[in-house]
């Protein structure tokens, strides 16, 4: 590909990549996506990005995440606001059983979740993963998974493991009441 000189063009295609990606992208995606074959200054001009997103739009947001990586969001509160006109959920409902049930039951170790969810559960491990929605720890040869910070920002949970454990085991006792 040709090194682009002009900074618009190389600007517009950060903000291309970013939109259309749908996921996180790392730097080195970003800097063949820009053209401009530097590192340097296409970190420059995804700054520039950032800040002009965050002046121009109230409910897009442009986050660099643990990871190193960069994603063009929608501000966790107002994901409630749009679920409806969404055209495709965040998660499949069976990766979005096993994130439930990974926040539910934190610490768990890959063992257990196989035993309950399938071996169905180490794709749904390696999207949440990649999302950043959980981590994990080696202990031994067991993988234990909890949940992180990010998890929490995007689903608009504020307090600790045990807070969240409450409010879903309530969630749950109210729909089962419920039927």
């Amino acid at each position: 590909m040709a090194k682009i000189n002009n900074l618009d063009e190389a600007t517009a295609r950060i903000e291309a990549a970013l939109y259309s990606s749908g996921r996180p992208l790392r730097i080195e995606s970003i800097v063949r996506a820009s053209g401009t074959e530097s590192r340097t200054k296409t970190l420059q001009l995804l700054e520039s990005v950032m800040k002009k997103t965050k002046t121009a739009f109230k409910a897009l947001e442009i986050v660099k995440l643990p990871d190193e990586s960069y994603v063009m969001q929608l501000k966790p509160e107002y994901s409630s606001t749009v679920k409806r006109y969404a055209s495709k959920p965040v998660l499949p409902n069976a990766t979005l059983k096993t994130l439930s049930y990974i926040a539910y039951m934190q610490p768990i170790s890959s063992k257990q979740l196989v035993e309950t969810r399938g071996s169905g559960v180490y794709s749904h491990l390696k999207e949440l993963r990649q999302l950043d929605y959980i981590s994990h720890q080696n202990v031994g040869r067991m993988k234990i998974y909890t949940t992180t910070e990010k998890f929490q920002k995007y689903f608009g949970i504020q307090g600790d493991v045990e807070d969240l454990k409450q409010r879903l085991f309530s969630k749950v006792r109210k729909t089962a009441s419920a039927k």
